[in-house]
C-alpha cells in the first residue's frame, strides 16, 4: 500500500512540474505569436495538453487523499481552490480566444495582455504551492 501511495505522489508531483512547463510554454508561445489565427490554431492543438494536465494532477491527489481517508489539511483544502481555479482560468483563457472579434485592431496585443495575466497568476499559483510543499 505505501509503495502505491508513493508512486501517486511521484506521478502527482510529476503532473505539477509537467504543468510548469506547460504554463512556461505557453508564456513562450504567446510571446512569440505575430498572427492570431496562427496562434488560436496552435492553442487548439496546446489546450488539450495542459488540460488533461489539470485533470491528472486533480485525479491523482484525489486517489492520494482517498489513501489518506480523506484528510482534509489546509495544504489539501489549498491544492483543491489553487486546482478548480486553475480550471477556470484555463477555460477563461480559452473563451477569450474562441470568441475574439478578428476584425478589431490590436486584438492581439489586447489578448495577449489578458492571457499573460492569467498565465502570470497560474504560474503563481503553481510555485507558491509547490515551494509550500516541498520546503515549508
Amino acid at each position: 500500500m505505501n509503495e502505491m501511495y508513493a508512486l501517486g505522489l511521484q506521478i502527482h508531483d510529476v503532473g505539477v512540474w509537467v504543468l510548469v512547463g506547460v504554463v512556461v510554454i505557453n508564456v513562450l508561445m504567446l510571446q512569440s505569436a505575430d498572427d492570431l489565427r496562427v496562434y488560436a490554431k496552435r492553442m487548439r492543438i496546446f489546450m488539450p495538453i495542459s488540460s488533461s494536465l489539470i485533470f491528472l494532477i486533480l485525479f491523482t491527489g484525489m486517489v492520494m487523499m482517498a489513501a489518506k481517508h480523506l484528510s482534509f489539511t489546509i495544504e489539501n483544502i489549498f491544492m483543491i481552490i489553487f486546482i478548480f481555479a486553475m480550471m477556470y482560468l484555463e477555460a477563461k483563457r480559452y473563451a477569450t480566444l474562441k470568441h475574439i472579434n478578428l476584425n478589431i485592431v490590436d486584438v492581439l496585443k489586447t489578448y495577449k495582455k489578458k492571457a499573460m495575466t492569467i498565465l502570470a497568476v497560474e504560474f503563481s499559483m503553481l510555485v507558491v504551492m509547490s515551494i509550500w510543499m516541498y520546503i515549508l
